[in-house]
């Protein structure tokens, strides 16, 4: 190895990301390690074998992945409950010798109940520690680490109180990190100006599928006349193919149904709406490509915090907001109706374009290094 090439290793930046459980935190967070790594940062990861980073972080090269033991405890039984102190103590000390071992320059947490016991960690090792919150409304563990944290990112404005212990100056709004091709070539206004026939209508369930709208939405295009009916293309999750496309067949709807979507970017380009649960990751992408939305929040979310989610887009005039509680398929034909009008759509767009915050991963990398620098 040569000289420089040996001072190149020694100067070597080491992040680790912490992020666990669901697509939704870690999605954003990958996309935050592969930047890292383009920039000849090491990147290892923490999080729990029960969460999607046990196969999505690990078909990953060159992130390698630690576990901790650990499970949420909230809304879980006594027992867990009384439990609960042992397990969180053992896995700050499983974390404490990962960060002694890795020795991080800074440490990221990007959600899931794995960054709490990491985040204590990072902390008492002395290393600096940055936190992201995806949704509107902070969850319990982004709550607690605000207050021992060196920095705070939050995705929507506002969503951290500013008190004493959280100055102006330790939080920053990034956005969420998307992926990259998403919203690339998106000029709203020469989209649809460009375009005619049918009106594009892209429905997503999420990963797993939402049977409400599997229901919901091929009732609700029934009733409209033939003639003006929409082309839709409907994401159902693998478990609900079936049923959604014999949904459509008992309507008489023409549908095209995928248990997923590879190339969102393309179908985001496809849509003039779409129909969808309200995710920070999904209403993040929906911001970047521009695409008005009806969001239907996802009734049982910790703290309704999809509602909140929502009502960002909602009150850009990038969407409208539709309660599963509250709504029928009649209802929904009406709003589908009412959506059905490319000028205003277009205007519609422009304002979800424009509400959203450009660049996350890149503002998130930067402040990274920039604490790894002072390290």
């Amino acid at each position: 190895m040569s000289h420089s090439e040996s001072t190149k290793v020694q100067g070597l930046k080491k992040v680790l990301i912490m992020a666990g459980g669901t697509g939704g935190h870690v999605f954003p967070a990958l996309a935050v390690a592969r930047a890292l790594l383009d920039q000849g940062v090491r990147v290892e990861w923490l999080g729990t074998r029960q969460g999607i980073e046990a196969k999505v972080v690990e078909a990953e090269q060159n992130i390698p992945v630690h576990y901790l033991s650990i499970e949420g405890i909230r809304g879980q039984g006594i027992k867990r409950l009384l439990m609960a102190p042992i397990k969180i103590s053992g896995a700050i000390f499983q974390a404490i010798r990962i960060c002694q071992s890795f020795r991080p320059d800074v440490v990221l947490g990007m959600g899931g109940f794995v960054t709490g016991p990491g985040g204590v960690a990072a902390r008492l090792c002395g290393i600096p520690l940055v936190i992201h919150e995806q949704n509107a409304v902070a969850g319990m563990t982004n709550k607690m680490l605000s207050f021992i944290s060196n920095k705070v990112f939050e995705a929507f404005p506002d969503t951290f109180p500013r008190r004493a212990w959280v100055k102006e100056e330790m939080i920053l709004a990034t956005g969420n990190p998307v992926r990259a091709d998403i919203g690339l070539e998106s000029d709203p206004q020469q989209k649809y100006r460009d375009r005619s026939g049918p009106i594009r209508i892209l429905v997503l369930g999420g990963s797993q599928g939402a049977v409400a709208l599997n229901r919901l939405v091929p009732g609700a295009i029934s009733k409209i006349d033939p003639e003006h009916r929409p082309q839709i293309r409907h994401q159902v999750g693998s478990l609900n193919m079936l049923e959604a496309k014999n949904n459509y067949q008992e309507k008489n709807v023409h549908a095209e149904v995928v248990p997923f979507i590879d190339n969102m970017a393309e179908a985001y380009q496809w849509a003039d709406f779409t129909i969808c649960r309200a995710g920070a990751l999904t209403l993040s992408e929906l911001q970047q490509a521009g695409l008005p939305g009806i969001l239907v929040p996802y009734p049982y979310a910790v703290d309704d915090h999809q509602t909140r989610n929502a009502e960002v887009l909602v009150q850009a005039g990038g969407a409208v907001l539709a309660q599963q509680a509250d709504i029928n398929e009649e209802q929904l034909k009406r709003l589908i109706v009412d959506m059905s009008c490319r000028e205003k759509l277009t205007k519609m767009a422009v304002a979800a374009k424009e509400s959203g915050i450009s660049n996350a991963t890149d503002t998130v990398v930067k402040e990274c290094l920039e604490y790894a620098d002072a390290g």
